[in-house]
């Protein structure tokens, strides 16, 4: 291995990430870090455990067997979850995929990284809130305290608008638009790809109350919907701060006599929000357009499944009496003893 073969996979791997995915394909920099802390993870295991030090590693370390041993290693010595070694081999595969594409002769590497099996994982039921926990999650920030108010309106927001937590961070004042015909709020997807989410008539009601409150002296267009005041200056929340406050809620539900799952996240109001339209009849594409899946197969790989309530209803509209009865029919018995 040369230094020009180790300079053309350091030159790339930074073209790739601080060029190729933030200005060519323009995706978000959470999606950015992650494919950076993915790449990063392999080449620490090169040089720790395949013993190869950074000056010698080139695209040759991608090889096929390699990286199979990579993937046993992170299920085997890190006991990594499957959902994280097959994102990290995705980031690698979509790497080799964008150096295929600048030298052609690495496609054969990309091929073979293409051809490893990602690891098996277990389907587990969907985590979402039954109607009764989700109506007493959002009624628990019931005190009079700015903070209360403030938190009353994310839940709202998260559980009406089905929104991920980074699209609700971003929301800005002007992204809300209550004089349309429609009211709607805007929102910044996956893939820096925006969307319209009409709002329900009591949700407009709380956002008017909650704008004349926090945002009533003529706020900029470019103030966050939801912030909080560090020496009187106006700052985003982050992520953990709407971790710790649902989870603060679900503590105070299970206080006051109400059941909640085990692990609350916020992730799980977007999930139920999603759940409730499926419950009430929602085409999956509807549902599809509110989540900003790309693909209708994510949509319905996550929701289209009968939950037991729909199943009993479902198994409810068969009357045993008259399925008893078709036993005794000539016909119907022929038919059951027919391949």
């Amino acid at each position: 291995m040369s230094k020009k073969d180790n300079a053309l996979f350091w030159d790339t791997a930074r073209q790739y990430l601080d060029h190729h995915l933030k200005v060519i394909r323009q995706v978000s920099g959470h999606t950015i870090d992650s494919y950076r802390d993915c790449l990063n993870s392999f080449i620490n295991y090169l040089e720790e455990v395949e013993h190869t030090s950074r000056k010698k590693i080139s695209f040759n370390s991608f090889g096929k067997e390699t990286l199979k041993r990579y993937q046993a290693w992170m299920v085997t010595e890190r006991g990594l979850a499957p959902k994280t070694c097959n994102l990290r081999m995705t980031a690698i595969r979509a790497f080799l995929e964008y150096a295929a594409q600048e030298y052609l002769w690495i496609m054969p590497i990309y091929t073979d990284a293409c051809g490893i099996a990602g690891v098996k994982a277990a389907n587990h039921a969907i985590e979402y809130f039954e109607p009764g926990e989700m109506t007493a999650l959002l009624a628990a920030p019931s005190g009079n305290s700015k903070t209360d108010c403030r938190n009353q309106m994310i839940l709202i927001f998260l559980y009406d608008t089905a929104a991920r937590v980074a699209e609700t961070r971003q929301v800005k004042v002007s992204d809300i638009h209550l004089e349309a015909e429609v009211p709607y709020v805007t929102l910044l997807g996956k893939g820096r790809k925006y969307r319209n989410i009409p709002l329900l008539e009591k949700t407009i009601l709380h956002v008017k109350r909650y704008l004349k409150e926090f945002h009533a002296s003529g706020p900029k267009s470019d103030t966050p919907l939801f912030y909080s005041k560090v020496h009187g200056e106006i700052h985003g929340l982050s992520s953990d701060t709407f971790e710790k406050m649902i989870k603060r809620y679900a503590d105070k539900c299970r206080t006051d006599g109400y059941s909640m799952p085990d692990n609350v996240h916020c992730h799980m109001i977007r999930k139920t929000r999603a759940m409730d339209l499926y419950r009430e009849g929602v085409p999956l594409a509807h549902i599809q357009q509110l989540l900003g899946h790309e693909n209708i197969s994510t949509t319905s790989g996550f929701y289209a499944f009968a939950t037991l309530d729909v199943l009993a209803k479902a198994m409810e509209t068969v009357n045993p009496d008259e399925g008893v009865k078709s036993w005794s029919d000539p016909d119907t018995l022929e038919r059951l003893y027919r391949l």
